[in-house]
């Protein structure tokens, strides 16, 4: 039987939880609908997601249709939750894009949209809630050309809007579409020109197009009652690609879930593009050369996940035995490099203990959360005793805080959140440290210089020595320092976007007494050159000098066009920059950028400014000078090598008095 991998997404309570029930039920797996309000739905399996009425991890479950095994995962609509999203889509053969009838095309579908055209995932569109007062048929079709892409096929219309009589009638279909399937067909152009099209050859065209996503079928329906659902199911069928891989050839998966089983042990979930996986199989995982052996596979089939011994090419599976295993990690040999299809988070928080909290348990607690969510990104203060974590916004906040409340009976509130900052270089710097000269109490020579590079272009570390000059362990040990240090700048925040040229170098040859082993006093070892190079370092980037740059968001704001007066001082007081302004019927539309920090705040204020009807949209959108207030800092977690005497005392026992 052929598989399918299908995701479901969408804007925040477009109904995408609701849809995947009722794709259940229509498909025979389950009896009864369960309702998001009612918290009894398959795929929300968190408490907090049944308290909340939203989706919050991805959930895998698996239907039949007739000649496909779909597994459907059901993803977070909630901006906060785009890691979750992110990690899903490399696994996927396709997708259910859903768009509410009611409210439109909003602003996470068109992240969402962009995301899926840019990676080639082929996407069918359901239009959700046409029962709902206020639905709409031709606008939202108009909305979807507009603003996500004009390349649609209608594949019917929707009547009895806004009644639970609506209904959606399959038709014209491709036969209304000649014009989108000609553009990317010469054979079905051919046809139409000589007058030969045959609704079969329509159909061929629309499927090959669909499947290598240059066009998107629409349909529209009703999750609640039903109406549109065997149309969809049979798009689904029809017009999507399913899984290909070789069972036969070399093992390679990915995982893009981590949980944890009943008993704290780690639970991937990871889908198989080649070759076969069976238990009690030695294989390597991860980047750094990890093995573990599995203990136990289940796969998904009829809305439940089955115990089985192996699982092929294509399908899904749950895999248990991988202890050191994470998010992103190839199984076997990589299909590709794991990538970043959405911008990282830009907002930081401290997390605040109870009075009766153990810190120890907190932290161990915070780092099985960063196991499931790699894009929480954790930050331990030893001198503090304190842990901050990145942030995609204050609703994340908010259920990290609950999640360990429910889940690890741990209390804990929060610091204010503050934008996740970089720093990059003004000019060039350079500094040295010889062996065996004041002040270096370090048997090493290392010499450093830093220089700006490209945005966006990382980190560099090159040599301007010769690499037989000392051996290569020593290389390594400044190099991986290096990067590491640079995860602290002068002002404390991450130092991106930098070539740091090796200069000098220079060491204790291995020295020993006679009939006596190796004498470290004499001799330098890798904890030299990693204990100098942060101070060499650093003091090459005082040099160069370093400018902090704030995560700037581009913003869109949709909104009646009089209240254009009472937006614009609003936009100033919270730093945005409006760069254009048009409008559209009675709208107006804004776009511009404005600090990552302030965006929760516009949130916050725009629809007591447009009598509810704004609407905004926003996203990461590059790194700018801080140019107002003062300059943030953060507090360093190291050994401070900024303070010489201080890193001295910390780091090494070579200073004497």
């Amino acid at each position: 039987m052929h598989l399918l991998n299908l995701g479901i997404l969408a804007h925040v309570d477009a109904g995408k939880t609701s849809l995947t029930e009722r794709l259940l039920h229509s498909a025979g797996v389950i009896d009864e609908i369960g309702r998001v309000d009612d918290g009894n739905t398959r795929t929300d399996t968190l408490a907090l997601e049944r308290q909340r009425g939203i989706t919050i991890k991805s959930a895998v479950v698996s239907f039949p249709l007739d000649g496909v095994t779909v597994n459907l995962i059901d993803t977070p609509g909630h901006p906060d939750f785009i890691a979750e999203v992110e990690r899903v889509l490399g696994v996927l053969d396709g997708v259910v894009l859903v768009i509410s009838a009611v409210e439109g095309v909003q602003a996470q579908t068109r992240v969402l949209m962009r995301t899926l055209q840019r990676l080639r995932i082929p996407t069918l569109l359901f239009v959700n809630k046409i029962d709902r007062s206020g639905a709409r048929h031709e606008a939202v079709l108009r909305e979807i050309s507009a603003r996500l892409t004009p390349a649609i096929v209608p594949m019917g219309a929707a009547t009895g809007l806004g009644t639970r009589a609506a209904r959606f009638v399959p038709g014209p279909g491709p036969a209304g579409a000649l014009d989108v399937l000609t553009g990317h067909d010469d054979a079905l152009l051919s046809a139409y020109v000589e007058n030969t099209v045959t609704d079969e050859l329509l159909h061929r065209s629309l499927a090959a197009q669909t499947r290598e996503a240059l066009v998107h079928p629409v349909y529209f329906g009703s999750a609640a009652t039903g109406a549109g659902v065997e149309a969809l199911l049979s798009g689904i069928e029809t017009l999507l690609p399913v899984a290909d891989g070789d069972a036969d050839g070399p093992l390679s998966a990915t995982v893009f879930k981590v949980d944890r089983g009943p008993a704290g042990e780690k639970v991937a979930y990871a889908r198989m593009f080649s070759g076969t996986l069976r238990t009690r199989d030695r294989i390597p995982f991860g980047t750094d050369g990890a093995e573990g052996r599995i203990t136990g596979i289940s796969v998904f089939g009829d809305g439940t996940d089955i115990r089985e011994e192996s699982v092929a090419a294509g399908r899904i599976a749950r895999l248990t035995g991988l202890g050191d295993i994470r998010i992103g990690d190839a199984i076997g040999e990589p299909r590709t490099a794991y990538e970043h299809f959405f911008a990282p988070p830009t907002l930081e928080t401290v997390v605040v203990p109870g009075p009766d909290v153990d810190r120890g348990a907190l932290h161990l607690a915070l780092t099985q959360l960063a196991e499931q969510d790699p894009l929480i990104g954790l930050r331990r203060d030893e001198r503090r005793k304190e842990t901050s974590v990145s942030l995609y916004g204050e609703v994340q906040k908010e259920v990290i805080q609950a999640t360990l409340d429910e889940e690890y009976g741990l209390d804990v509130t929060f610091r204010e959140t503050t934008p996740l900052c970089v720093e990059r270089l003004v000019g060039t710097g350079q500094a040295v440290e010889f062996n065996k000269k004041d002040p270096n109490p370090f048997l090493a020579t290392v010499g450093l210089r830093v220089e700006p590079a490209p945005v966006g272009s990382g980190v560099g570390f090159r040599l301007e020595v010769e690499l037989g000059s000392m051996p290569y362990a020593f290389f390594k040990a400044v190099e991986d320092t290096v990067r590491e240090t640079l995860d602290q700048g002068l002002h404390g925040w991450q130092v991106t976007d930098c070539v740091v040229t090796m200069t000098h170098s220079g060491y204790s040859p291995r020295q020993s007494h006679a009939h006596q082993g190796f004498d470290k006093s004499m001799s330098s070892t890798g904890a030299d050159f990693r204990g100098v190079t942060p101070l060499v370092l650093l003091e090459a980037l005082r040099r160069a000098g370093t400018r902090v740059h704030e995560p700037m968001h581009r913003f869109r704001v949709e909104a009646p066009a009089d209240t254009l007066g009472a937006l614009l001082p609003v936009l100033a007081r919270l730093a945005a920059v409006p760069e254009t302004t048009r409008n559209r019927d009675d709208l107006c539309v804004l776009e511009g950028t404005v600090p990552a920090a302030r965006v929760h705040a516009l949130q916050q204020v725009l629809p007591g400014l447009t009598r509810g009807e704004g609407e905004l949209e926003s996203s990461f959108a590059h790194y700018a000078p801080v140019t107002h207030g003062t300059i943030p800092e953060r507090p360093r977690t190291d050994h401070n090598p900024l303070n010489r005497k201080e890193y001295l005392l910390n780091v090494t026992r070579r200073v004497g008095g």
